[in-house]
């Protein structure tokens, strides 16, 4: 069946289809190589799809049928190109995490303005300054004093270096940003299964609760869970919900296949308000009765992706990957805070404001 769909896809883009079409057939073809397992084959599918027909990467980290597409090394290398940008793979996601990093960061535009206008200015100045050093050095007459004129040459010389370096601080900055949004997006697409035996992806989950991830050996993260027991209740009033991670311990698992098709919308937020009343009024709706289904601990599902994720944040964080490690997210699904072993309840309980406090609702 899958084999017959590739040579479908394949007759189709030979048939020099539309932009919209050819996009269609290489996305799918993606997904049919995902399927069996070829990931270099489906990461070409799905660069030239990004990079000449305008596939929004996002679809790429939405859609079900790819998870395990995702899960595999050619997913990071072309999430990493994604993020960098160019002409192999578009422009299109590192535009999209930019104008995020613009709002985390509003005034880095106004830094860097300054940056090159006082550097201009510094560089300006130079260019009448050594001329007048040239003179002074000269001697005569009408020479200016070298003291001054160095000291004037020195603070400008000064200003542009540490200026500069500034300017290349805030970019190094601003790419750690980048890279930690990509993350972010890539965490908040990952699927857990709740009480309820319900399988979301935790973007659900955003605005509901506060997931904890325990990564770590079966050992240590069973103790952790244990110890979160005693402080249940507070952590239920602050949403946790622990998620725990055992390195290596998860046989391989299928992923449910859906399809070759159009992306699941199951993570999809709740609408806008130009939206019309009753698709609000089922999104509201929706996430009330996810609420009754969240409870203390939920169960990972697609654990390569999990690890894979795990490992990259510790990397990230300067961890060496495969170190037990908890990982605290905020109501939002960003990272509050990461730290080594196991976290401290208690301190956990103190730290975080229970559900209903106005904390809680600015967090969100």
């Amino acid at each position: 069946m899958v084999k017959d769909a590739l040579m479908q896809f394949e007759n189709a883009l030979s048939l020099n289809p539309k932009p919209i079409e050819a996009q269609a057939a290489l996305y799918n073809k993606a997904c049919c190589h995902a399927y069996r397992g070829e990931g270099r084959k489906a990461a070409e599918c799905l660069r030239t799809a990004l990079r000449d027909y305008n596939l929004k990467f996002g679809t790429i980290l939405n859609d079900p049928d790819l998870a395990s597409f995702r899960a595999l090394p050619e997913f990071k290398e072309l999430q990493e190109e994604a993020r960098l940008g160019g002409e192999d793979i578009g422009y299109g996601f590192r535009r999209d995490l930019k104008l995020i990093s613009e709002v985390q960061a509003p005034f880095r535009g106004v830094r860097r303005f300054f940056y090159v206008a006082l550097t201009a200015a510094a560089g300006i100045s130079m260019f009448f300054t050594v001329p007048r050093l040239l003179r002074a050095i000269k001697g005569g007459d009408d020479a200016p004093d070298i003291w001054e004129t160095a000291g004037n040459a020195a603070i400008n010389i000064g200003g542009i270096i540490v200026l500069v370096a500034l300017f290349i601080w805030d970019n190094r900055k601003e790419e750690e940003q980048i890279a930690q949004i990509s993350r972010d997006e890539t965490l908040s697409r990952l699927p857990v299964r709740l009480s309820t035996n319900r399988i979301v992806e935790l973007v659900q989950l955003r605005d509901t609760a506060r997931p904890v991830i325990l990564a770590g050996n079966k050992e240590t993260v069973s103790r952790a869970i244990e110890k979160a027991e005693r402080f249940r209740t507070e952590l239920l009033k602050r949403g946790v919900l622990l998620i725990p991670v055992i390195w290596g311990d998860y046989r391989r698992t299928s992923v449910e296949k859906k399809g070759f098709g159009l992306p699941s919308k199951a993570a999809a937020s709740v609408p806008s308000i130009g939206e019309d009343f009753e698709k609000r009024t089922q999104s509201i709706v929706a996430k009330t009765r996810l609420k009754s289904e969240v409870r203390f601990k939920a169960e990972i599902v697609s654990p390569n992706e999990w690890q894979r994720w795990i490992r990259d944040q510790q990397k990230s964080e300067g961890v060496t990957p495969g170190d037990d490690v908890y990982i605290i997210l905020r109501l939002d699904g960003r990272v509050r805070r990461s730290g080594k072993g196991m976290p401290d309840w208690q301190q956990i309980v103190k730290e975080l404001p229970p559900l209903e406090d106005l904390l809680s609702k600015l967090e969100r």
